[in-house]
């Protein structure tokens, strides 16, 4: 459901934040240590679920002009908010180091072109 009180820009800033808290909280660990820590998964998750939370208030129409699988940002949001069961720590991990930088610069990427944010 799309909040009318935010922007698709100020819901990008909101992705890009979570984004940045989620590398903040990993930069000092590996894989073996996020799998064991329990507050690092559950802050980490959280942060996920805001990102997956705010792309529904970003334009369709604005995210069709940037190729990247936005689907997946939301369908990983809804995974961990309902079928929480079915995720492991391994496959969060591998989120973090393979998906999470792309999604990053794809964000700043239309942040600079479609609002003139300066490079970010």
């Amino acid at each position: 459901m799309r909040d009318k009180y935010l922007s698709s820009e100020e819901s990008l800033g909101q992705m890009l934040e979570a984004i940045e808290k989620i590398e903040l909280f990993c930069t000092a660990t590996d894989e073996k240590k996020f799998c064991k820590d329990l507050k690092l998964n559950s802050a980490v998750l959280l942060h996920f679920i805001i990102i997956g939370e705010a792309i529904t208030n970003v334009d369709n129409e604005l995210l069709k002009k940037y190729d990247y699988p936005w689907h997946k940002v939301k369908s990983f949001r809804n995974l961990i908010a309902h079928q929480y069961h079915k995720i492991t720590m391994k496959m969060v991990w591998a989120i973090i180091i393979k998906d999470l930088s792309p999604l990053k610069a794809r964000i700043k990427q239309i942040l600079v072109a479609e609002y003139k944010h300066r490079t970010l």
